[in-house]
């Protein structure tokens, strides 16, 4: 607030340039959708229903959900850069900003309808047009086109709920052969690589482990299958460790739970196919590390932070971390939500954790049936499923990981090997 008697100037930024460079603020096509589902979780949505639709220069984004929806007031100010919001402690949103460069990052024109009323029908709706804007060099909204206005009446017709629709889709899309049969497999690849982005970054909101009733999302009518990177189906997956850290920094404290997790090697898994799936959408090497949860939603898939590099023989090992939306600027989470950094006070506390799980990752790759021989060395028969004893080896190592004597049963296991190598086999070290 300027102080009484000084002059004061405004230099509210340029519309027509800032709108142009906030479309490059870190987005692609599937993180941008992410964003958007974001805002229908926080909307109470139980169902998200996603068509890409190829129509030449005319093909568009349709995202649909059935949340509790949006006065007239409220969509404006949705529709504002930088909302004045005020964002609840278990909001998926942060910076007012996720529904606007999300949207701009793949399209020119914005439009948003939503219904809130359950008995009667009305509809608010407004559209950014990055062509208007540019134009006018105004942050103006402008009525909706009458055949989008039309569409989404398809949707909330019978219900609350709010419909977002990406057109002129100039990053999505090359201008010149927008009709061709290259930008139809285009948007048919975008669908197929969104079904994974989407069943990734949410799948416990798919499973129902962060909302009493499971997230339905569809893309062109199908539905999103949730991926989970930590196996709980799998009989062999384990999780070794579990630990709490307290962190705090600038007058911002928080607690940060961490989960140790080793996946069964590929002759311990189900199925071929479970194996291959499970090696994610960037594959088994570069899927090892961190899983960042923000609020149960998946903000990295994969990788050591720095801490360490990704090795082959350390792909099995995960750490599930997660952390609520209090911590936000502890892990300086970005606008698109894709990245975070880990704070410098969890990276010297999870260190030992991390060599650890490694560890145990490493002697599972191996197909170990002792702490350091190979089954083929000591001419073992593989297993395509762990023993009972193999099982209670793999909570032992659990256990003295909880209570920080990995060191000590690892001399153990040594000694086992040496003085009873077939009651080690058994067990699986």
């Amino acid at each position: 607030m300027a102080r009484q008697g000084r002059r004061t100037i405004d230099v509210t930024p340029s519309a027509r340039r800032l709108t142009e460079s906030l479309r490059d603020i870190g987005y692609d096509f599937v993180s941008a959708l992410a964003d958007i589902v974001d805002n229908s979780i926080s909307a109470d949505a139980s169902r998200v229903d996603i068509l890409l639709e190829f129509d030449g220069a005319d093909s568009r984004v349709v995202i649909a959900d059935d949340g509790i929806g949006m006065s007239r007031r409220d969509l404006t100010e949705a529709l504002r850069f930088g909302t004045r919001r005020d964002y609840k402690p278990d909001d998926l949103g942060r910076f007012g900003l996720g529904l606007k460069t999300a949207s701009i990052s793949q399209c020119r024109r914005l439009t948003v309808m939503s219904r809130m009323a359950l008995v009667y029908k009305r509809v608010a709706g407004s559209t950014l047009d990055l062509r208007i804007v540019a134009e006018r060099d105004r942050w103006s909204l402008v009525e909706p086109d009458p055949e989008l206005r039309s569409r989404s009446m398809e949707w909330l017709a019978d219900a609350p709920g709010t419909v977002v629709i990406w057109d002129v889709l100039d990053r999505v899309l090359p201008a010149k052969r927008s009709d061709g049969a290259w930008a139809r497999r285009r948007l048919e690849q975008l669908a197929v690589r969104a079904r994974e982005h989407l069943g990734m970054v949410f799948h416990r909101y798919i499973e129902g482990v962060s909302l009493d009733v499971p997230l339905v999302i569809t893309i062109n009518g199908e539905k999103v299958l949730p991926w989970n990177p930590f196996a709980p189906e799998e009989q062999d997956s384990l999780i070794l460790s579990e630990q709490q850290y307290e962190v705090s920094s600038d007058g911002v404290g928080g607690v940060v739970r961490a989960k140790s997790c080793v996946l069964p090697a590929r002759g311990q898994f189900s199925s071929h196919d479970e194996f291959e799936r499970l090696g994610g959408p960037r594959k088994w090497n570069r899927q090892q590390g961190f899983y960042i949860y923000r609020a149960d939603r998946m903000i990295q898939s994969g990788g050591w932070s720095g801490i360490r590099a990704a090795d082959e023989h350390t792909k099995l090992a995960r750490i599930a971390l997660d952390f609520d939306t209090d911590l936000d600027s502890l892990f300086r989470i970005n606008v698109s939500k894709m990245r975070a950094s880990l704070p410098s006070e969890i990276r010297s506390l999870i260190e030992r954790q991390v060599n650890e799980v490694c560890h145990a990752a490493d002697r599972r790759y191996r197909g170990t049936n002792s702490l350091g021989h190979s089954a083929e060395t000591l001419g073992a028969e593989p297993r395509s499923r762990t023993s009972e004893p193999g099982r209670l080896g793999a909570g032992l190592i659990a256990a003295a990981m909880e209570v920080g004597e990995y060191e000590a049963l690892d001399r153990i296991g040594k000694t086992l090997r040496r003085r009873s190598p077939e009651l080690a086999d058994q067990l699986g070290w």
